[in-house]
Formats: C-alpha cells, structure tokens, sequence
C-alpha cells in the first residue's frame, strides 16, 4: 500500500472511529491540569502532515501551544515536549516515572514487544538486557576487540569506491550508506556479511521493517481494531520477521556447531558473546533472546547510522569550505589517503564537530522512541497521568532559534569550542536519548559514523554527478556523486 492511500485509509478510520467512540464517551472529570493542546478537528485538519511530517508539524502547533502540548486522537493521549529544559525533567528529574515504554501493534508481531530491548517496560528482563549492553556487547573493552571485523569491511567499502572512482560512476549516496552499514554492523554482530547470505532481498525486508515501525497505525490509536488489523501492517511485519528469523537460526545453529569443536577461535563478535553468556545462565539468555535482540540490532542500528552518514557526506559536499576543513584536519593528522583508524577519531575534532551537527539538524530518530508515565507525574505545572505517552520531539529542539544560532545552517564550527557531546548529558542535543532510555548501541554507531566518513573524505575527492555545483543542490533529494580517487 503506498503512502498516499495509507494515510487516506487513516484518516478515514479516526474520523469513523472518533464518532463512534464519542457517541458512547463517559466523561470523566479530574481535577488535573493538562498540557493545552489543538482540537480534535484541527489535529484531523493536520493529520496528512501528522502522517508524512510528523516532527515538522509538531514543531509548528508546538510554537502555538507552547513546549509542552498535548495531543489526543481516538483512544490514546500524548504530551509532545520541545524544549531542553522540559526533556531534561521527562529523560533525567523524572526518569523513574517515565521510563516505560508504549507498545505500537506492529510489535505484536512474533511476540516481539516482550523480547525487544526498545520497547520493553522497565522489567527484570530489561535490566538484564541493559547489563548484557553495557558490561558486554557495547563496551570499550568489547568493541575494541571487535575493530579488526569493521576494519575489513572498511577497506572492501574502500575497494568498492575505487573502482567507481576509476570507472567515473556516481554513487547513490544513501544506498552506499545504508549497504556500508549494514556490512559493518553485521560483522560486528555475527562476522559474517548477512546481505550477502540472504541476498539483496534483506535491504528489502530491513526497508520494509522500518517502513512498517514507522506508518501510522489505526490500530494504535483505537485497539479495539487490533482483532482485523486493519492496514495489514502486523501481518505483513510478522511475513517478514519470519524470514530474518529462518536465517538467523541458520546461523546461530552454525556457530553453535562450530563451538562445539575443540579447536574453535572465537571471533570477538556479539553473537559468541551472547552464546557464551547462554551456556553461563540459560535464563539470562537463550536462543529466542538472542534472534530478538540481534532482530533489534540489525533493524534499529542499520537505518539511523545509514541516515547519518548520508546526510553528514551530503551536507559536506554542499558546503565545499567544511569539507577543505575535514580534508585538511585529515591529511595533517593521519595523512592524505589513509583510511581513519578508530583510534583516531580523538585527534579529529572537526570531524566529531561535523557529526555533531549532523545529528543536530538530521537526528536519526526526530521523534525519540515514545515513554509512558508509570503513575502521574507533574512537570511545568501540568499533570501527566498515568498511562500517558510522552514524546521529545528532539528534531523540533535541534532546529530552536532559542538554543542555537543560525539554528538552519550547517555550521560544525558551533562544536569546536563547545563540551557538548551526544552521550545524553546535554539536553539540547540528546539524538540518542538520555536517562534509563538512552540507546545502548550509541558507543558503536559514533565510532561507525566517524570511521566511515572520515575514510570517505580523505581517501576520495567528492563532485556531483552532472556537473551540478554544490550551491544548486536539492538537500531534500537523493544525491548521487562520483568519488575521484586521491593518492598519498
């Protein structure tokens, strides 16, 4: 179905949905003081842009009903917050209470919702899994042991753009992005190139997962339609989990066979981590968990860093003078040519200042995952209740006349005498989350998105396909450039 039709069908079932629902309302009178918000009618006026412009549209009503809204349509309330100061009382003052998770229907699918690191309530099973992150897969000690896997896959993605470069191919941007990711992920993961396993047709099943997480669903909004799963997005989600999970069984079954011979070397990859905590304690971690929490991984982590890195490139091919910054910090510190060693990266400050602004102005994630109150909470003055969902709307705080400066212009120079960072300490950037919530896999998308943009810029000139000059570029279209090699 595509996007036009979805968002028609949509909009047709709240509106039925809505009428039928008030004809049988109750009201109930509280004495809360509830964030204001737009009416019922003006949220239908807006909801073809709700659909396809989520955050934009939020940022708009946002500067009429002030940095915290509320937003209610059909069965489900949410509060939207804009502002730094309000997103450091949801993710940090009062991230005890806010620190659950609302469950999308899509999630039903294979049972995911009670298996998903993201979408898992504050529950023994989440503390758990947040440890095997932190103290395991996504530790210093760990990914430093799992660098020589990414450092292959960079230099065949190197290898790759060569031969365009000598051939004078344009490059899709975004397609080579999300193809690097998902090779670099994956051998991190399990040390083997999964697109290359299942064929071109998981780049398909990856688009169509995230597609499908990210459509508005009726069903999220009136669950008395969960029984006929009305859009189909369930079903055809739970169509295409099926198969990841056949491989990755394939897989794990693979590995545990190869383990169990005696001259086995491990390769330092997630996947020999999570078997080896399985054989420790089988209730910490078992081969369901692990298919759902690589499911995750692979999903979550491919899309954002993709996205990432697309934009990053882009905006530096749009600004010619950013990217001489970034050559020239390059070739001063490692040397024209040379690919970016992970160890590097803290002798780069313009390029962790260029990734910075990226994230900035395109945060992987414009909508943070969505919490929900435990019990109610109070904040500005008003009365969150219990079961609501709350949202940070963290692309409508990045793009803020009030926090930056020539908040629309990509200007990295903002980071160069700045300590703020992404790690979610500091409020008014906080693209990977902050508090309990604050994405567990952050450590290895930053030292990706550093190493595959700093290797692209210094071993390769940049120059758009056409001859079209940076100046006339559309930012909001695929950019497709031509990589000319450079030599030592």
């Amino acid at each position: 179905m595509d996007s036009v039709s979805s968002v028609l069908l949509f909009l047709l079932a709240c509106i039925f949905m809505h009428v039928v629902l008030s004809l049988h309302a109750r009201t109930k009178k509280t004495n809360y003081k509830l964030p204001p918000g737009p009416s019922f009618l003006t949220v239908i006026g807006n909801l073809p842009e709700f659909c396809l412009r989520p955050q934009q549209t939020m940022a708009k009503l946002a500067k009429v009903y002030g940095p915290i809204m509320r937003l209610r349509l059909g069965q489900a309330t949410s509060i939207i917050v804009s502002s730094p100061e309000l997103a450091k009382e949801v993710m940090q003052t009062h991230d005890m209470y806010l620190a659950d998770r609302t469950t999308p229907d899509v999630t039903s699918a294979h049972d995911h919702k009670n298996f998903s690191l993201p979408f898992l309530c504050v529950t023994p099973l989440w503390h758990n899994l947040r440890k095997i992150c932190h103290n395991h897969l996504f530790s210093n000690k760990t990914l430093d042991a799992s660098q020589n896997l990414r450092r292959k896959k960079l230099q065949e993605l190197l290898n790759d753009m060569h031969k365009n470069s000598l051939n004078g191919e344009a490059i899709d941007v975004g397609r080579a992005a999300f193809k690097a990711c998902i090779n670099f992920l994956s051998y991190t993961f399990v040390s083997e190139d999964f697109v290359r396993s299942i064929g071109d047709e998981y780049k398909d099943i990856i688009a169509t997962l995230l597609k499908a997480t990210g459509t508005p669903n009726v069903v999220d909004f009136f669950p008395v339609l969960k029984i006929i799963d009305p859009q189909g997005i369930r079903r055809h989600t739970s169509a295409y989990i099926t198969k990841v999970f056949h491989h990755l069984d394939c897989l794990i079954d693979r590995r545990l066979k190869l383990r169990e011979g005696g001259n086995y070397v491990t390769n330092n990859d997630m996947l020999d981590i999570l078997l080896d905590i399985s054989q420790e304690d089988s209730q910490k971690m078992d081969k369901k968990l692990i298919k759902h929490f690589l499911l995750d991984l692979l999903v979550a982590g491919t899309d954002t860093t993709a996205y990432a890195l697309e934009r990053s490139l882009t905006e530096l091919i749009h600004n010619p003078g950013d990217m001489y910054k970034a050559k020239k910090e390059l070739e001063e510190t490692i040397g024209i040519g040379n690919p970016v060693e992970e160890s590097d990266v803290a002798r780069l400050p313009f390029l962790q200042a260029v990734i910075k602004e990226t994230l900035r102005l395109y945060p992987p994630a414009p909508l943070l995952l969505p919490r929900r109150a435990r019990i109610d909470v109070e904040i500005a003055g008003y009365t969150i209740p219990k079961g609501t969902q709350v949202l940070i709307n963290e692309w409508a705080i990045g793009r803020s006349q009030n926090i930056w400066d020539n908040a629309n212009v990509f200007l990295p120079e903002r980071f160069m005498e700045s300590d703020i960072d992404v790690k979610g300490r500091h409020f008014q950037l906080t693209p990977f989350g902050s508090g309990r919530r604050v994405c567990p896999g952050s450590p290895l998308a930053i030292r990706m998105l550093h190493l595959m943009l700093g290797s692209l810029i210094n071993t390769f000139d940049w120059k758009l396909e056409n001859n079209i000059q940076p100046k006339d570029m559309d930012l909001d279209k695929t950019l497709r450039a031509i990589p000319v090699a450079i030599s030592n």
